[in-house]
């Protein structure tokens, strides 16, 4: 009987720590920059260094170096050798829509963009991480106008992640929950579980708060991890790993786009 109970209890905790290891997260940051002194080659360094797989992104939009279909092939060549990692796109502005081609788009791994540049009702083209392009008459009706925006972006354009979710221009980034009502995040999160998008944690902004991220949980949403570096000055996927902890968060809640270079799709 004894040796009955021990087998059966042995087999609970081998399975028990087989769960674990099932739902074990390997962070992928896939908003890694070429940008700065940080090369490809310490992105090999750096990924390997900390068990952190990358993607790289291309920032692609209107005055922007790569700006058209033309440029595409020339980026992507650059990293041929670096199978290791995602390339993503990342599609800046509203204008990208109308400047590449869905055959452009899908020689990325995968494309996503932000809301943090558009124009508002009275033509201005606000570009809201710098405070000198940033037009706030009002803060709630400008609240409301991004938060609409991102919508619109969520419903409208052709991507696979949103990032730099819940962006706040400077001047408003310290009330953070004032402005992110719950009402808010619950547009944002609907839109994007419609449309089948998932939402970056990112570590540079420690953003979306917890608050949020629970919310997009509770709904489906799926996850991704990203930095969006200026330079090497990164490391850890601090605020992503603490996320994950707390929200409980396991692989089935985070996108994983495939790799087209290391399946031979390309």
């Amino acid at each position: 009987m004894k040796t009955k109970l021990f087998l059966i209890l042995a087999a609970i905790f081998t399975y028990s720590i087989s769960c674990r290891e099932k739902d074990k997260i390997r962070i992928t940051d896939l908003h890694i920059h070429l940008k700065g002194d940080f090369t490809i080659e310490d992105a090999v360094k750096k990924s390997r260094a900390e068990n952190i797989n990358y993607g790289i992104v291309v920032n692609c939009g209107y005055k922007f170096p790569v700006h058209q279909d033309s440029q595409i092939d020339s980026v992507l060549q650059t990293l041929k050798d670096y199978s290791q990692f995602y390339i993503g796109m990342q599609a800046e502005g509203r204008e990208w829509v109308n400047l590449f081609s869905k055959e452009s788009m899908d020689k990325f791994d995968y494309v996503f963009t932000d809301g943090m540049t558009f124009t508002d009702e009275k033509g201005r083209r606000n570009r809201i991480w710098i405070k000198e392009e940033t037009w706030i008459d009002d803060e709630q009706a400008f609240m409301d106008y991004l938060v609409n925006t991102i919508v619109k972006i969520l419903n409208e354009e052709p991507i696979d992640i949103y990032v730099n979710p819940t962006f706040l221009p400077a001047q408003m980034s310290e009330r953070y929950d004032i402005f992110w009502t719950p009402e808010r995040m619950d547009k944002v999160i609907q839109a994007a579980k419609a449309s089948n998008i998932a939402i970056e944690i990112n570590n540079r902004y420690r953003i979306p708060s917890y608050e949020f991220l629970q919310r997009a949980k509770e709904a489906g949403v799926k996850f991704t991890v990203g930095t969006n570096n200026t330079d090497s000055n990164f490391s850890g996927a601090d605020y992503a790993v603490e996320m994950v902890r707390k929200c409980n968060l396991t692989k089935e809640d985070f996108f994983q786009p495939v790799n087209k270079r290391a399946n031979g799709q390309l």
